[in-house]
């Protein structure tokens, strides 16, 4: 049974086992947990890079999520709502560790010729995401929140305590990166 997903009205299922969740009821915890933990993991190692990070996240995430789960409304997804809280304990764990300060050298980045615009079609998703966990934190970490979440660079500044244009650099790196990356295994 999926409970996730809609966005427009909360179905009765969902509506009724959230209610149970803001009572510490564990079951429905625990469902709830098994209907999300894969989606929140993949959101986690996308901005962690690796397993294990992933997996702290994820467990710090469910655990605010149940802590702060009397704040959702019932407008909106639920699974959209959850998926902010992943991505802000993921991002709280990487400004911690200041990931815009610690980007590696990336002259090879600008290295770039734009001989086979052809490659990219022949990339899968899994290798896609393999390709983003590789790059540097700071890259990641900007590349997700734009591209994959839909933050604007005034919102990635904010959240990342950095300035606009550093949010632009980071997302043009570690696009040169990727586009480099492809090319080398296409």
């Amino acid at each position: 049974m999926q409970l996730f997903g809609s966005k427009v009205h909360l179905n009765t299922d969902l509506a009724s086992l959230i209610e149970a969740c803001k009572k510490g009821d564990r079951r429905a915890q625990k469902a709830v947990y098994d209907s999300l933990a894969g989606k929140m993991y993949t959101v986690c190692l996308r901005y962690m890079g690796d397993r294990e990070a992933a997996e702290d996240i994820l467990q710090d995430g469910f655990v605010t999520l149940f802590t702060k789960i009397d704040s959702y409304s019932g407008e909106g997804s639920f699974e959209g709502w959850a998926r902010k809280i992943f991505a802000n304990t993921a991002l709280m764990s990487l400004r911690k560790k200041d990931v815009l300060k610690q980007t590696e050298d990336v002259s090879a980045a600008w290295d770039i010729t734009n001989d086979s615009p052809s490659a990219i079609e022949n990339i899968g998703y899994k290798d896609l995401l393999k390709m983003i966990s590789e790059l540097p934190p700071g890259f990641r970490t900007v590349f997700n929140m734009y591209v994959m979440e839909g933050y604007s660079h005034k919102e990635i500044a904010k959240e990342l305590g950095v300035s606009e244009a550093t949010s632009r650099s980071q997302l043009q790196r570690a696009r040169a990166m990727l586009q480099n990356k492809i090319k080398e295994k296409f």
